[in-house]
């Protein structure tokens, strides 16, 4: 059995990390390389990093801010934000990303999955899905870091991009986004149980127990948060220790 991950995440933004509710991600938090550092200490199993203007800006991603936070971080570094071509997710991969998040790609061009796949290996190839869930209790993809409905339902995305080639899938709730009130349980059980690859939760933790429950209740491969490690005191070190008391197959 795989062992379960705690990825801490980090959104960038202009020149530095900020994070928000909801996708509204205006509270800047401090620097990137501050982060990193504290993280490197902290036995975290990998680290997510999104650059949440990129895209909606219209540009690729800051290959150069990458390239030196990786030659700062010593944990397996998946990379999101801007990337639109397979000469894109090559350069990430040069500058030192090991994995690369495609988020409005993965719709809007959904055979760069495949291609990415097919060069670099699935390993590699992260589709990011973001969801919302509408009045009517059903849920609805968005891209552009939340901003633009996609009239498509997170289940048959991730089948989609399960069989375009995609290793896992990074799935965020955006209603949950920074209110640390617990993930979407029913969201990530819908998603894990419709594909055979792994699935990140994203979006919602407040505490240990939300992790515990996105794990065993959602059937989570594993867990990325950002709020919970930013304004609390707890660690990706606790948060392992608890998941094993709870019987979880955690890295220790």
């Amino acid at each position: 059995m795989l062992k379960v991950r705690v990825m801490p995440t980090l959104l960038f933004k202009d020149f530095g990390l900020v994070k928000g509710v909801r996708f509204d991600s205006w509270r800047p938090i401090g620097s990137v390389m501050q982060a990193i550092k504290v993280y490197n200490m902290r036995e975290v199993d990998e680290l997510v990093f999104l650059d949440i203007s990129a895209t909606s800006e219209g540009r690729p991603p800051d290959f150069e801010t990458v390239d030196e936070i990786a030659d700062e971080c010593f944990i397996p570094l998946t990379v999101g934000g801007g990337v639109r071509r397979i000469d894109d997710v090559g350069r990430l991969l040069q500058v030192g990303a090991d994995k690369v998040a495609i988020n409005t790609a993965a719709i809007q061009a959904p055979d760069l999955i495949r291609l990415v796949a097919d060069t670099y290996g699935s390993q590699c190839a992260i589709a990011s899905i973001d969801a919302k869930k509408l009045p009517n209790g059903q849920y609805e993809v968005f891209t552009h870091s939340g901003t633009q409905a996609t009239g498509k339902d997170p289940v048959t995305v991730a089948r989609e991009v399960e069989v375009l080639g995609a290793g896992e899938i990074l799935l965020t709730s955006i209603d949950r986004d920074g209110t640390m009130t617990g993930y979407d349980v029913k969201l990530i059980r819908d998603v894990s149980d419709a594909v055979s690859i792994p699935v990140i939760a994203s979006g919602g933790a407040g505490n240990y127990e939300h992790m515990a429950s996105a794990i065993i209740q959602g059937k989570a491969s594993a867990v990325a948060a950002a709020s919970i490690f930013h304004f609390t005191q707890q660690t990706p070190l606790e948060a392992k220790r608890f998941l094993r008391e709870r019987g979880i197959n955690v890295r220790l």
